[in-house]
């Protein structure tokens, strides 16, 4: 699921590594400067934090324009127009930006910086460390996962590039020009992949292939005509006249440029598909283990190891079972419970209904509003159930969640999954940060094991807000866990283990699940969407270890709302740096 733009570090920074140095002053020990001196350090840093987020805002408009409603309250008055690319010389010039950055960090003094700013810190430091890392396997990225990639989220970020103003208009013509370039960056990414023998699995190419080729069927219908004349017709300073031309260019870029560029896509990997000749994980690739560590990295922020990963998943999973015998020894009579009647099918009251029962375990949410969409029926076949676009730091009232009709998604299914996306999840996590007053450069990282892990952390708990009996909602709270681990498991059996077809057929068959072409689903798309539920499942796991230190850490202190509180303020970031300022942003109720 989208829960905000996908963001990378450009070129373009170089310079301001440069102008960073040349400001900074001589390295002394923190404890012998003047609370002057501490000052001028702080502003400087926050003078650094904030160049690097004006100059990457400026590099990529779908970054720029979600991340900021007004981009010149933050000094942007002018920005190249473009979707980003995929090239080697780009990955070379960002590990250099990458390596000067790192240069740069270690110039500030550390000790002079307030807990926010080391916060920032350490983090910038962290992104740097592990992304020189992946820089390294820079041929073994896929821009094109069937559920997860470009060819799905691209139209959905068009389809919703919000018209603040006449210029966010002319804007969004002009990114529509940039698809065919950008589109041909990526088939020749996937071209030296496949040189390279790095392709994907013949399965995944024609996930992928059905996916551009449905969405360039009848072009003159595509749904990105209806979403632009829909969204312009509610800007109010730009003339009929203008409209109607803006409609009419609008057209013709969809049918002449974006469609012939999904066109161009699908026929590209046709002719590539023979060359996929790994239908197993990424282990089987020559360095396919080294970049699952690092994907595993940067998709869970955890810092354990593999190996420790698969012993905490199978603890849970034990913890789990443990859990589910027991409630069923003292009342069978719940496994004739598991589709109970919630509140509401309406998600707009269920969404209202689950931001009233948090308030106990939750301190109240941002103001901020929302809108439910439905996914496009062309899109229905290659997008998950649900996702959440992420409002822009500057204006969290721009909220919106998409389901997809397709999953027909019903009862305490449709529940949990808004309050994954909603209340107390993305929207609920993503609105209480932003107003929590993060450093604006915070928004260029993206760090999927927070986001997802805290929404299936708050997922679990919200089966005890749809009115249930405690124990039902316990036992399905349960069994979600360990139907999720199963998942977690496969993933890291897959591709670092080498498991085969075979192999996730036999461990699914411990568990009572026999069917082949259930097994075959499963298998097919963990191969091409590699660490997708590792975000969901050790991120999860992550959250509960995160509140057992705390429970410790704070004993009487402790509360639920108090630890909430405390992650929501730090934001997104690895583990092991939440755990470090947990308690510098730790307030106990009163």
């Amino acid at each position: 699921m989208i829960t905000n733009v996908k963001k990378r570090f450009l070129p373009g920074l170089l310079g301001l590594i440069l102008i960073c140095l040349t400001l900074s002053s001589c390295s002394s020990p923190a404890s012998l400067l003047s609370s002057a001196a501490m000052l001028k350090e702080q502003r400087r840093f926050d003078f650094f934090t904030q160049t690097l987020f004006v100059q990457e805002m400026k590099e990529n408009t779908l970054n720029l324009h979600y991340t900021l409603a007004d981009p010149e309250r933050f000094g942007i008055k002018s920005h190249k127009i473009s979707l980003g690319g995929y090239s080697k010389d780009r990955a070379d010039s960002t590990a250099s930006f990458l390596e000067n950055m790192t240069a740069a960090l270690s110039d500030f003094h550390y000790d002079s910086l307030d807990t926010r700013q080391k916060l920032t810190y350490d983090i910038l430091e962290d992104y740097c460390q592990k992304q020189l890392v992946a820089a390294s396997l820079y041929d073994y990225q896929e821009p094109l996962r069937p559920t997860t990639g470009v060819q799905s989220e691209l139209p959905v970020l068009l389809a919703e590039y919000a018209f603040y103003n006449p210029c966010d208009v002319t804007d969004y013509l002009s990114l529509l020009t940039c698809t065919e370039d950008y589109f041909n960056q990526i088939i020749a990414l996937e071209q030296k992949k496949a040189q390279e023998g790095l392709f994907m699995s013949p399965e995944a190419a024609n996930a992928v292939i059905d996916a551009c080729q449905t969405f360039a069927a009848d072009p003159e219908t595509n749904f990105l005509i209806d979403t632009f004349e829909a969204r312009i017709d509610g800007v109010t300073n730009i003339s009929t006249e203008k409209k109607a031309l803006y409609k009419k260019q609008n057209r013709s870029l969809v049918e002449n440029v974006v469609v012939p560029a999904y066109e161009s896509l699908a026929d590209a990997l046709e002719d590539l598909k023979s060359s996929g000749t790994n239908s197993a994980g990424l282990g089987y690739y020559p360095q396919g283990k080294a970049y699952y560590e690092t994907l595993v990295r940067s998709n869970t922020g955890s810092g354990k190891s593999i190996r420790q990963l698969q012993q905490r998943t199978a603890r849970q999973r034990n913890l789990d079972i443990t859990a589910l015998h027991n409630l069923l020894s003292k009342n069978p009579d719940l496994l004739k419970s598991q589709d109970p009647k919630i509140p509401s099918e309406d998600p707009t009251a269920i969404l209202n209904h689950l931001l009233e029962a948090m308030q106990a375990d939750f301190y109240p949410a941002a103001d901020s509003s929302f809108a439910v969409n439905y996914i496009h029926e062309s899109l229905e076949d290659t997008l998950a159930p649900a996702f959440y676009l992420t409002a822009p730091i500057d204006d969290i009232s721009h909220n919106v969640i998409y389901l997809n009709k397709s999953s027909n998604y019903s009862g305490i299914q449709l529940f949990t999954t808004l309050a994954h996306e909603g209340f107390p999840g993305h929207l609920y996590q993503t609105t209480g940060t932003y107003q929590a007053g993060l450093a604006p450069a915070r928004a260029l990282f993206n760090y999927p094991g927070y986001t997802e892990g805290w929404a299936t952390y708050v997922e679990m708990l919200s089966y005890h807000y749809a009115g249930l009996d405690e124990s039902l909602a316990e036992m399905l709270a349960r069994n979600q866990s360990a139907l999720l681990s199963l998942y977690a498991t496969i993933d890291m059996g897959i591709h670092y283990d080498g498991w085969l077809l075979k192999d996730t057929a036999s461990f699914l068959q411990g568990f009572g699940i026999t069917d082949l072409g259930t097994t075959k689903r499963i298998y097919e798309l963990i191969v091409a969407e590699p660490s997708h539920y590792l975000k969901y499942y050790i991120g999860y796991l992550e959250f509960l270890d995160l509140k057992e230190y705390a429970k410790t850490r704070f004993a009487e202190q402790y509360s639920d709302r108090a630890f909430h509180q405390a992650v929501i303020r730090m934001g997104p970031a690895p583990f092991p740096i939440l755990k470090k300022y947990l308690p510098h942003f730790y307030t106990p109720e009163e």
